[in-house]
């Protein structure tokens, strides 16, 4: 038998490959990693799907560069403008808002108010009052007027302010009683009456009684009369015997 023919050198022996080199921080930060673009992946795939089967146009980023560009730089007031580069002209006209720019047009002054201070003296009438004082030789509860009473009078001195022609205040300044009041003065009774003791239908005194004669004569009385006394009223007493209205005359 022939021995086995040298089938050459052996294999070299297989080294592990970079993830099993690594050191066990570094594995786990490449897991992390490859989950993390996982998730990624599947939501972005995920959405262009939903978009897709919904029919809603994916958003598109309108705010470009060559955009922003071609917009009109506005100047605030009082700064100058930039020139905008010649390589690219834009087209869209710029205007600047007349709020941005007031215009004040002068105006006239107004003119100024006319004041003027007056003096103005006005009379009032002072009320006379009035005094009560006793008489005895009065009856009782009569009042007679003994001085009579007479107003007096006050004046007043104003001083009146006016603008253009309208009276704006009034200020009182003064004050004199040009002419003195005269007090009333009025008597009031205090007699008393006394009750009569005559009877009223002759002027003269004629006692009351149950029988009246005249004095000197043949009656019997019991009272007795001195004529002459005039009859006003009735001649209850038959003093008047003529009838010529004169009794015990």
């Amino acid at each position: 038998m022939q021995p086995p023919q040298n089938p050459g050198p052996p294999y070299p022996p297989s080294r592990p490959n970079w993830f099993r080199r690594a050191t066990p921080a570094r594995r786990v930060a490449v897991i992390l990693g490859s989950v993390t673009l996982s998730i990624l992946l599947l939501c972005c795939t995920g959405t262009a799907i939903v978009g897709a089967l919904t029919g809603e146009p994916e958003s598109t980023k309108t705010d470009t560069a060559a955009d922003a560009a071609q917009q009109p730089i506005l100047a605030a007031p009082g700064e100058p403008t930039e020139e905008a580069p010649a390589a690219a002209p834009s087209t869209v006209s710029t205007s600047v808002p007349t709020s941005a720019a007031p215009t004040t047009t002068p105006t006239s002054a107004a003119p100024a108010p006319v004041v003027q201070v007056t003096t103005v003296t006005e009379q009032v009438t002072v009320r006379y009052s009035e005094r009560t004082v006793k008489d005895s030789s009065l009856t009782e509860g009569k009042r007679v007027v003994r001085t009579k009473g007479v107003n007096g009078a006050r004046t007043l001195t104003y001083e009146v302010t006016t603008t253009d022609g309208v009276r704006t205040a009034k200020k009182l300044v003064k004050s004199v009683v040009t002419k003195q009041p005269v007090a009333q003065v009025v008597a009031v009774g205090t007699k008393k009456p006394q009750s009569s003791k005559c009877d009223p239908n002759y002027s003269g005194c004629v006692p009351i009684a149950s029988d009246v004669d005249c004095a000197g004569g043949g009656g019997n009385g019991p009272a007795y009369a001195t004529g002459p006394i005039r009859v006003i009223g009735d001649d209850i007493y038959d003093l008047d015997r003529d009838g010529d209205g004169t009794a015990c005359d």
